[in-house]
């Protein structure tokens, strides 16, 4: 019994392998847009899972058609090889899964070269001496597997940041402004989301230069066509910057900058007709030497492939990049006969129909290109309130073998355990959106690179004169520091007071800063300092704190041991944050440095001050901390190093992404702007010059 999985493998491992590689080609086909949105961390280790095995499994099952003498018992065996190089180029919708990726494109054409020559060798060992009809077939689906491969590594190319740039050099200005905004169809006051997505296309080359950094060309609009003024006019900012993110995703993640050429059209209007045309001459090959299970697998591949690449043509002719590439086309008669009939919208809207039918849960099409909304949060009170407890059914199971086991576990275990998630308040969108207009309209604030030119949190505090004493130290020597005081500094002790939307503002920023720092470091400016918040939650664990005797149930226990997050909002824990804040503050008062707890003492001094500016009326304290609070968030969107705003679109984007772009657009708008101002003052003065030489003539 024990011989039997190898028996089975020995007779059918190159079946086995073809099978296992469609399947892969098809869930990545299905599920690759989970990560436009973000996705559950489980989601994401399958389709990572899925898309490395993929490439394993093909290149795999090819090396076993080279080397095993299953072809020559079974020559239709050696037909799969242009399938698996089919499957090798993998679907349109995903290339690359991370940044890395995209790098290593010039180790993939090495792969690919290879791969091919091995698909050639077997196709020339075993499939020249079968006949006419199955050598034509075999050289159709070669032809069609070869160039989809040798696509996937040009899309890595396109997709690399260096290659990026380099394109964007060399295009000339004006290029982009050629979508005018002949469809203004308003639905309750927003502009509706076929005319959103043309308008992200029209802006798009802000995105793609700033992503790369490279300058905006300022004054690009040619005659009759519209600027960025006008573009942006009467858009719903945020929509517009998550549809020009989208597009970015496609660049850097999908075969989109290779699909909407004049070559990748070509391909997919050619490729379901040869597998069409391989599919009818295999039809007519004799079957009687070849086993019926492999002459099912070939139908199945065979139909595997006319479905990919149906789809892919559907796609492709109904994606927006067409409209985009049928507005620059230099053939007038096309452009005339796509755009100006509405024949690509009819198509467009079929292709979305289609789409609607297929789409499990329904829902907008255009939702895969929203950002969630969602912000994670992350409090140090929180965590060490509940790291400090040990008590037999205080820890869940988890973090009790995190903590055993170590190597790191035990830190991973406290980043997942104790952040959350909400959507981001309505408030918060609103005060950063008019803190940032304000900094780019005004024009003070920003430098000729459109970047701030003061420290994060020094704004605010010299517009009200208060930077000085321990605000202008708390503001720390590097940005994370700053984080941290301010974070620990506004603390959770007034919960309980009038509640008002400025105070949850603050809460949600601080707490989302603090997420970053723990969770995603590399999307904040400047030097790391998880040294210095290891020490201070060390210190903060050491505080002593009376001990909170908690009678629970049997239920609420099991429930206790195996759970996965932890609950801040929950009446115990707010009680615990403002006894560890109340004791933080009586004790380090008035301590000066200690190198136990080295920023502990800056933490109390902030509280104490910012208390008493808001009871001897020098000015408003929560005010000033939500606007020192959305200055710290600006700055890490504006410093932030535009790789990893690249990186983090594969998960979903963030907040800070969101704004960056934004910063970029208004940086635009200030740019047009003061250009025009110029030139109608060189014209006002070229007027008045004009009529002083006729007074002097006459």
């Amino acid at each position: 019994m024990a011989a039997w999985p190898r028996d089975l493998w020995n007779n059918w491992s190159i079946q086995i392998l073809v099978l296992l590689s469609l399947v892969l080609q098809v869930a990545l086909f299905l599920f690759a847009g989970i990560r436009r949105r973000g996705a559950h961390p489980v989601l994401r280790f399958l389709l990572w899972l899925a898309y490395q095995l993929s490439d394993y499994t093909a290149t795999y099952a090819l090396g076993h058609l080279s080397l095993k003498g299953a072809p020559r018992d079974h020559p239709i065996v050696a037909f799969w090889a242009p399938f698996l190089l089919l499957h090798l180029g993998g679907p349109d919708n995903i290339t690359a899964y991370s940044l890395e990726d995209s790098k290593l494109w010039k180790r993939h054409l090495l792969h690919a070269i290879l791969q091919v020559l091995g698909a050639v060798y077997v196709l020339y060992e075993h499939v020249a001496d079968e006949g006419a009809l199955l050598r034509l077939a075999s050289a159709l689906m070669f032809a069609v597997g070869a160039v989809k491969y040798g696509e996937k590594t040009w899309a890595l190319m396109r997709g690399n940041l260096d290659t990026i740039r380099g394109s964007v050099r060399k295009q000339p200005p004006a290029m982009h402004r050629h979508f005018h905004s002949q469809d203004r169809v308003f639905k309750d006051a927003v502009l509706d989301e076929e005319s959103l997505v043309r308008r992200a296309h029209s802006l798009f080359h802000i995105c793609k230069r700033a992503i790369v950094d490279y300058p905006v060309i300022e004054d690009d609009a040619a005659d009759g066509q519209e600027g960025a003024t006008e573009m942006v006019a009467g858009v719903k900012l945020w929509r517009l910057m998550e549809t020009e993110l989208s597009l970015m995703y496609d660049m850097l993640y999908t075969k989109a900058p290779v699909i909407h050429t004049w070559f990748g059209y070509s391909v997919r209007l050619i490729s379901p007709f040869a597998i069409v045309a391989s599919l009818l001459l295999f039809k007519l090959v004799g079957k009687h030497a070849h086993r019926g299970a492999d002459v099912n697998i070939t139908y199945v591949l065979y139909g595997g492939a006319f479905f990919m690449e149906t789809t892919s043509l559907l796609n492709a002719l109904g994606s927006s990049w067409t409209f985009a590439f049928l507005s620059t086309t230099r053939w007038r008669w096309l452009r005339y006969a796509a755009l100006c009939n509405e024949r690509w919208d009819r198509l467009r809207r079929l292709v979305a129909y289609l789409h609607h039918l297929v789409r499990i849960g329904g829902g907008s099409r255009y939702r895969s290109r929203r950002w969630s909304r969602t912000m994670g949060q992350y409090n140090m009170l929180h965590l060490c309130t509940r790291s400090a407890g040990s008590a037999l059914f205080t820890t869940p199971l988890l973090g009790r073998f995190a903590r055993t086991v170590g190597m790191g576990l035990s830190e991973w275990w406290n980043r997942e355990h104790y952040s959350w998630g909400i959507e981001m308040p309505s408030h918060v969108k609103d005060r950063v959106a008019q803190h940032m207009l304000k900094l780019y309209m005004d024009g003070d604030g920003i430098n000729s690179l459109g970047m701030l030119r003061k420290r994060w949190g020094e704004e605010p505090l010299l517009r009200k004169g208060l930077l000085h004493g321990i605000l202008k130290d708390s503001l720390g020597v590097e940005f994370q520091e700053c984080i941290i005081i301010w974070h620990l500094g506004k603390s959770d002790r007034g919960e309980d007071e009038e509640a008002s939307l400025d105070v949850e503002a603050i809460r949600v920023i601080s707490n989302y800063m603090m997420f970053l720092l723990v969770q995603q470091p590399d999307m904040l400016p400047g030097l790391s300092q998880n040294r210095l918040y290891q020490r201070t939650c060390e210190s903060l664990v050491n505080i002593p704190t009376p001990a909170r005797h908690q009678s629970m149930g049997i239920c609420a226990k099991l429930k206790n041991l195996f759970r996965l997050h932890d609950d801040p909002g929950s009446k115990a824990r707010v009680a615990d944050r403002e006894e560890l804040a109340k004791i933080l503050y009586d004790q380090y008062e008035s301590k000066g440095f200690s190198h136990d707890a080295p920023r502990l003492p800056y933490v109390a001094k902030l509280a104490k001050q910012l208390l008493t500016m808001q009871e001897d009326g020098t000015a408003d304290s929560v005010k000033l901390v939500l606007d020192v609070w959305t200055n710290i968030l600006f700055y890490a969107s504006n410093k932030c190093s535009r790789k990893a705003h690249a990186e983090k679109l594969n998960s979903g984007g963030e907040l800070t992404t969101i704004l960056w772009l934004m910063a970029e657009h208004f940086y635009q708008l200030y740019c047009e702007r003061t250009i025009k101002n110029e030139k109608d003052r060189l014209s006002t003065q070229g007027q008045a010059s004009a009529v002083r030489q006729g007074d002097d003539g006459i």
